[in-house]
């Protein structure tokens, strides 16, 4: 087989991998690239004429897991092109598009663009999908997605496991060592293609989903209205959340968007774990005197979006700034000054008066990279991308052999 790494292993973001036989082709994620702060992504393949040239031969595409840097040039390719993704993630990108087509802004999608989204297949974990002499096979990871995957995939003897964003520290990110041991390393892997988010930041301390959960409890105990800012889609942040709300007896409270995927969580996620059962999430509508009077009386955390700027200063203007908290858990450079800044994460942050950040990263501690490097051991490569560091990865706590195998080359073949 031949490993094409399109874009990848020089940045974190707009990730496009090509493995392909003689016979058989195919693409694991077609993502855009992040846009810097404000500004719009600059992107060689955002257009129609780039990705039909990249997707010539192509006979299907595999997605991860939702995140626009993985999924968003979905809609630039052509028809005839099977694309495949997880079938709640396919839920929520649904979910997500119909929102942004009835929207003004620059990310607008257009009825064709929903079309194409409907027209995905999709998979399961552990169902074999067969292209040509090319085989996938899902496998769950955790991640700051639902729904999110890594991808066995095996033709002509050989075996590449391409892990997608993963972690450990999430709440079931328990599971990601068994399922490897159980089906991917007892028998050889010939190249490891890995994400490397973290390999910036070595000495980091990262927390547990679980210490996130725990920390916004003692500061509902302290605050009586949270505002929390984090993704719409996390569904571990969303879970820690709505867990400490429910452990300190206040209303959790969003728009009607982000009921919408709260509910589509409930009704997947929901079903494996009680904490992702959001049973107890009530649409806030604003200005209703009746709704502000009972959540004033017994306390509130409300999910708030950049979009909510006015809602929330608003709001704030009718409470006791003693009693208000603004947590911000997302990451921190959209709101630190410098090329990242998102000016309007920042006016949202700086709104109130007692804010805290409160953050974990979606990706893999350099410590569990470690880990599933040394458990994979793969025969031939170890392949870095999603990593502005991909040069970093020897000094992880990997046996010279596998240091010797660490490869940043556009091409590979095993």
């Amino acid at each position: 087989m031949k490993i094409t790494i399109h874009r990848g292993y020089n940045q974190i973001g707009g990730c496009i991998t090509e493995i392909a036989t003689a016979t058989t082709k195919i693409l694991i994620d077609l993502g855009h690239n992040l846009p810097k702060g404000n500004q719009p992504s600059d992107d060689k393949f955002a257009n129609e004429e780039a990705i039909k040239e990249l997707t010539n031969g192509v006979n299907a595409i595999f997605y991860t897991h939702y995140h626009g840097d993985h999924v968003d040039l979905f809609k630039y390719v052509p028809a005839g092109v099977e694309q495949y993704i997880g079938e709640t993630a396919k839920q929520v990108m649904l979910c997500k598009y119909e929102i942004l087509s009835k929207s003004d802004k620059v990310e607008n999608v257009t009825p064709a663009d929903l079309e194409k989204l409907k027209s995905f297949k999709t998979f399961h974990v552990k169902q074999k999908i067969t292209k040509g002499d090319i085989t996938v096979t899902p496998y769950f990871v955790s991640h700051s997605a639902c729904d999110a995957f890594m991808f066995l995939i095996e033709a002509g003897g050989k075996r590449i496991l391409h892990t997608g964003d993963f972690r450990e520290h999430g709440y079931l990110g328990k599971g990601l060592i068994p399922t490897i041991k159980k089906y991917i390393s007892q028998q050889p892997v010939d190249a490891l293609i890995t994400e490397g988010t973290m390999l910036s930041r070595l000495n980091e301390k990262v927390l547990r989903e679980t210490d996130i959960q725990q920390a916004a409890t003692a500061l509902m105990k302290q605050y009586k209205y949270v505002f929390a800012r984090c993704s719409s889609t996390d569904i571990d942040r969303l879970a820690s959340f709505c867990q400490a709300s429910k452990a300190t007896g206040r209303s959790f409270l969003c728009d009607d968007y982000q009921k919408k995927v709260l509910d589509i969580f409930t009704k997947s996620a929901g079903t494996k774990s009680d904490v992702y059962k959001f049973d107890d999430v009530y649409y806030y509508k604003h200005g209703h005197q009746n709704q502000f009077a009972l959540i004033q009386n017994i306390g509130f955390c409300m999910l708030v979006r950049s979009k909510h700027f006015d809602r929330v200063k608003e709001l704030l203007e009718q409470l006791p700034a003693e009693q208000t908290l603004l947590i911000y858990s997302m990451w921190s450079g959209y709101i630190k000054e410098g090329e990242n800044q998102k000016s309007d994460y920042a006016e949202l942050y700086n709104l109130s008066e007692h804010k805290k950040e409160l953050h974990t990263s979606g990706h893999a501690s350099p410590e569990t990279l470690a880990k599933v490097c040394n458990l994979v051991n793969p025969t031939t490569a170890i392949i870095p991308i999603h990593s502005e560091h991909s040069e970093t990865f020897a000094e992880l706590d990997i046996s010279e052999d596998l240091k010797g195998k660490v490869t940043t080359e556009d091409i590979i073949k095993i």
